[in-house]
């Protein structure tokens, strides 16, 4: 089943984010190359994909585990919850229909 991992990022954690982001895409890829991977993306913290030394207030991964168990047990271990870069993390079951 698919579910969503929205995450909430800490007050100033770009410095956190940079730094811990090699280890956090390579998590990601795996799932990629799993083909367990919907999308994955970071929220600007502005109205900007680039938005510079404003940083991002959070993520968004939907992505394929067996249970809800599994899709948090995943979220907890993330470089970006480990580091602090994420304050809060909650997961939900998702249910595709479009496209």
């Amino acid at each position: 089943m698919w579910y969503a991992i929205i995450a909430e990022d800490t007050p100033d954690s770009l410095e956190k984010r940079l730094q811990s982001r090699p280890e956090h895409l390579n998590r990601l890829q795996s799932l990629q190359n799993a083909g367990r991977l919907l999308l994955a993306g970071p929220f600007p913290a502005i109205d900007s994909n680039d938005p510079g030394t404003n940083g991002y207030s959070g993520s968004l991964i939907v992505a394929e585990f067996n249970t809800l168990d599994e899709a948090k047990e995943w979220a907890n271990n993330d470089p970006f919850t480990i580091s602090g870069v994420y304050q809060q993390v909650t997961v939900k079951p998702f249910r595709k229909t479009l496209p």
